[in-house]
């Protein structure tokens, strides 16, 4: 298995890319299985630690650090968790593309703090408290959709 480099994500599992597969390819990717260190990349890229991302996940600390130790990959479940906050980093820069004024603009940086905002929208509550499910991140993107299209409440 290929070493990742710090600061990069294999193609498949960068953050546009991931927003742009269609739904059978998510699949396949999830079934696959994501690189253990891809979260650890993520988080870096994202600004925040990688216990942070890890807790926001609901990923277990120990596991995914042995895995990536290791360069075995994270499990279907763990991927499709890994997946889901990348797609929706995706997503933001995909709008911030559409709406013309994306040079500079750090899509991954403004997730992270976004996620920690709480949102009158989610009854309160930070988006990040949401990432550990697949309902959970489809409501946030959903969120998300509706907040570019001006239907926010």
């Amino acid at each position: 298995m290929p070493v990742i480099p710090a600061d990069s994500l294999p193609t498949a599992w960068n953050f546009t890319s991931t927003f742009d597969l269609d739904p059978i390819e998510r699949v396949r990717l999830i079934k696959q299985g994501a690189p253990a260190a891809v979260p650890g990349v993520m988080a870096r890229r994202m600004g925040m630690s990688k216990e942070r991302l890890y807790a926001t996940l609901g990923l277990p600390r120990a596991t995914i650090e042995r895995k990536a130790s290791h360069a075995q990959l994270l499990s279907p479940d763990e991927s499709a968790r890994v997946l889901g906050i990348s797609r929706l980093i995706g997503q933001v820069q995909r709008m911030v593309e559409a709406s013309g004024q994306a040079e500079g603009f750090d899509a991954a940086g403004w997730v992270a703090r976004w996620l920690e905002r709480p949102l009158p929208a989610l009854d309160g509550l930070a988006p990040a408290t949401l990432m550990d499910t697949s309902e959970g991140q489809q409501l946030v993107a959903n969120l998300l959709s509706r907040a570019q299209t001006g239907a926010y409440a």
